[in-house]
């Protein structure tokens, strides 16, 4: 991924998703579902129904950008067999393994990232 760091978060969709959706379309879905607000940086996963293509939508300081990948063998795994809610969190180290054709959920490969939140001290 193009100048993407670890402390960046990725949702991927729990459903999938008409892949003719562009920018507008798929940016309405992460502000109505997700109460999240894209221009934070994360990056949202979305695959199509047939699991042959998947879309990444991530803001980048400048614009939005809309990164697609088309399989010609194989598929995606589903990110909706993996969750009961609106979206998967993974890293973007499962994202890189994820559009290269790795197993969604099989085995966490990174640490939890740590937070904001986490780093407060806690008084004793």
């Amino acid at each position: 991924m193009i100048g993407i760091v670890r402390g960046v978060s990725v949702y991927a969709w729990a459903e999938p998703v008409d892949m003719r959706k562009s920018f507008n379309t798929l940016s309405a879905l992460v502000d109505k579902q997700r109460h999240t607000e894209l221009l934070t940086g994360d990056l949202f996963l979305f695959v199509s129904r047939n699991r042959k293509r998947a879309k990444v939508l991530y803001f980048d300081g400048t614009g939005l950008c809309l990164l697609a990948k088309r399989l010609e063998k194989g598929c995606f795994s589903a990110p909706w067999k993996r969750t009961n809610g609106p979206t998967v969190e993974m890293t973007v180290s499962e994202l890189a393994l994820f559009i290269e054709g790795s197993e969604l959920g099989r085995v966490r490969l990174s640490p939890p990232l740590l937070r904001k939140s986490d780093l407060r001290t806690k008084s004793f």
